[in-house]
């Protein structure tokens, strides 16, 4: 089969191009160690209600503007459904699931994770800004996914 020049260059190019995108790619993923955030620990999730700390959800003060929530995401709903921090905190947030897979997106910041049943998943944020931030599921989840709602507030 005859090929043209012009076209035989072009997949060359292509080729390479193709290749070049391979080891970059391996290059960041297991030279420089880049991995995927979280999903570091793992736990049943049938049993998420008599885990630490995860049976007793909620808001753990660790020092001087430096906090930890432990969240539980259900159908449909999030524990706790309310949380509240001053100004120029920084919330680390571990989530995880009882049932199906969930959402975890706190609108208006880059905090925005996929929570799996048997996975704990975390992400770390400073609030700079009061008001009120909206935690919302964004995976559906169900019938009642739009219902699936917290809040945040910073005062």
């Amino acid at each position: 089969m005859h090929m043209p020049r012009a076209e035989k260059i072009w997949l060359t190019v292509g080729l390479l191009t193709m290749f070049a995108f391979a080891v970059v790619l391996g290059v960041f993923a297991f030279v420089m160690g880049a991995q995927p955030p979280s999903d570091a620990q793992a736990m049943d999730p049938t049993k998420v209600s008599q885990t630490p700390p995860f049976n007793q959800p909620g808001l753990k003060k660790l020092g001087p503007n430096n906090y930890v929530a432990d969240m539980t995401a259900f159908v449909f709903s999030f524990a706790p459904n309310r949380l509240e921090v001053p100004v120029g905190s920084t919330v680390t947030f571990n989530v995880t699931s009882k049932d199906v897979v969930h959402g975890f997106e706190l609108v208006g910041t880059n905090v925005n994770m996929m929570v799996v049943p048997g996975l704990v998943n975390s992400a770390t944020h400073t609030f700079t800004q009061p008001g009120d931030y909206l935690i919302l599921c964004n995976e559906y989840c169900g019938t009642g996914h739009q219902l699936m709602a917290a809040h945040l507030i910073v005062k």
